[in-house]
């Protein structure tokens, strides 16, 4: 049957994408033997090995790319059809999966999620904060938020929300310790927390007025792949870090960190919104785009003179 032979095409795409038959299995609803009956019966029915298995994952032969290629365009026509549906009366419903990074997620993305839940009460949220850099689509998200210059695959749209900029901090107990640089020369005799994970290691590159940007080296004692985690040791006195003023605009004007270096140039970071690209965008994936430019954007943006 046509449909039973697009069921295990789908099954198979599960299973490419997870690497395994059991996590395929369960996105389906299905066991782990299920799953690996589908691929062989594709198998049998092409006459063709389709993956190469091993005891921990499996992995794509040559005719198994081009079946997982084409299968992408059966994914898409599934998802369009849906999105046909979905956009019959344009009203946003449904699950919205956003993943976002986690300091900036709970502090600019969550209050955008209550107000706009208030206009749309039949859009459900399930959000991952997290500043490990996620598959969007093969992990089944509709929208990532993203700090830094990011250029996604052909298969992405990117939408900059804001263009933010960053400082160096430090808290009081730690500047009192020791003399606050004066220059960016004398960051290399301080201690400096950065940012680090599987995909990105941070590195500084500050200009003072009178000079040249260049890259900042010093004693980096503590690396870590969050944000709030990197906030969290600066006011602990543990060190100098290079944060989006976002994240740390309350601690400033409470105190509780200062500024170093004022005058140079810290660069900036855009935060980026990614999601897949679809002919039919859903409504509740639309709207909460554009809730979140309007929310984001600078007060002044539309007032300034041209």
């Amino acid at each position: 049957m046509a449909d039973s032979k697009v069921n295990d095409i789908l099954l198979f795409m599960s299973v490419a994408a997870a690497g395994n038959f059991a996590s395929a299995g369960r996105a389906f609803g299905l066991s782990r033997s299920t799953a690996g009956k589908a691929v062989t019966r594709l198998e049998d029915r092409y006459g063709v090995r389709l993956l190469n298995r091993t005891t921990r994952a499996v992995s794509l032969t040559e005719a198994g790319q081009r079946l997982f290629a084409q299968g992408e365009a059966i994914q898409a026509a599934i998802a369009e059809a849906d999105a046909c549906l979905d956009t019959v009366d344009g009203i946003p419903k449904g699950t919205l999966r956003i993943t976002a990074p986690d300091a900036l997620g709970r502090r600019i993305i969550l209050p955008v999620v209550a107000r706009f839940q208030k206009t749309w009460p039949d859009v459900r949220f399930e959000i991952s904060f997290s500043d490990t850099v996620s598959r969007i689509i093969e992990d089944g998200f509709d929208l990532a938020i993203r700090v830094g210059v990011t250029t996604p695959d052909a298969t992405l749209i990117s939408r900059t929300l804001m263009v933010e900029k960053t400082v160096l901090c430090a808290s009081p107990v730690y500047l009192t310790n020791r003399d606050a640089p004066r220059n960016v020369d004398q960051l290399s005799s301080h201690d400096l927390l950065q940012f680090s994970s599987v995909a990105k290691r941070q590195a500084w590159s500050l200009q003072d007025p009178s000079s040249f940007p260049g890259n900042v080296s010093g004693r980096v004692p503590l690396r870590m792949d969050s944000a709030e985690g990197l906030r969290a040791a600066a006011l602990a006195g543990m060190g100098i870090a290079l944060l989006p003023m976002v994240l740390v605009k309350d601690d400033l004007q409470a105190g509780r960190l200062l500024r170093v270096l004022p005058d140079v140039d810290c660069g900036e970071v855009p935060i980026i919104a990614l999601y897949p690209h679809k002919k039919f965008l859903e409504p509740r994936v639309r709207r909460f785009i554009d809730a979140l430019v309007s929310d984001l954007a600078p007060p002044s943006a539309d007032a300034a003179p041209h």
